[in-house]
């Protein structure tokens, strides 16, 4: 069953206002008077005993008009050290499990969770990290 990509959006937006889950990921929309649903921001709370503990970081995520037949492009704002993000914090779709294979039945916040999974990865947990609070130029 094919569902309308703006009740797939307002179903995503209404679980990230509820705060579902255990609190260490969260997105919402970047502009509350944003009809199209397109621009929305996400949060990651660092893992514990990674170098990424006790760090906040900030993400834009956009989802295109064939969301979610298609994977949204994500960039991180706050700077970050890791496997699959770019050094203007763009996230590379082919090595980031979720987004290499999406599929429609995907959401924001499974992407924002395997972001933060990856980074307990061994290839990611030890790799030192920018100062804290900075972010990338637009």
């Amino acid at each position: 069953v094919k569902v309308p990509r703006n009740f797939r959006l307002l179903d995503e937006l209404e679980e990230g206002q509820k705060g579902v889950g255990d609190g260490t990921v969260s997105w919402g929309l970047e502009d509350d008077e944003d009809m199209t649903l397109t621009r929305w921001t996400g949060m990651i709370i660092g893992p514990p005993r990674t170098h990424y503990e006790n760090r906040i970081y900030s993400l834009k995520v956009e989802c295109g008009q064939r969301y979610p037949e298609v994977a949204p492009t994500v960039r991180f704002v706050t700077k970050i050290s890791m496997n699959g993000i770019n050094s203007n914090g763009v996230v590379d779709s082919r090595s980031i499990p979720i987004l290499a294979n999406w599929k429609n039945t995907s959401s924001i916040k499974a992407v924002l969770q395997d972001l933060r999974r990856l980074m307990t990865s061994k290839e990611n947990t030890k790799l030192p990290q920018p100062p804290e609070n900075q972010t990338y130029g637009n």
